[in-house]
């Protein structure tokens, strides 16, 4: 699963044989969370409140860089990192 960024000890990755709808995967401190690029939406899993807020901040600067690297996961292409939160 490869890793597209990492924060505040928050690590972002997108699976590149997923399921439906767009969504990347968050892991931090043994929880983690699916949530979707569209809406923010947590579709499975728990994330401590903060680090909610702090990656859904990341997902509204960088929806569209999300979305290329869902298009590039289907067709099973290298993913592009993506800045960090700082």
């Amino acid at each position: 699963m490869p890793e597209i960024s990492l924060f505040f000890g928050i690590r972002i990755t997108m699976h590149w044989n997923d399921h439906q709808p767009p969504h990347f995967h968050v892991a931090y401190a043994g929880y983690a969370a699916s949530i979707l690029v569209e809406d923010g939406v947590v579709m499975a899993g728990y994330l401590p409140n903060r680090q909610l807020r702090l990656v859904l901040a990341w997902l509204e600067l960088h929806r569209d860089e999300l979305m290329q690297n869902w298009e590039l996961a289907r067709l099973r292409q290298p993913l592009n990192a993506i800045k960090p939160l700082s």
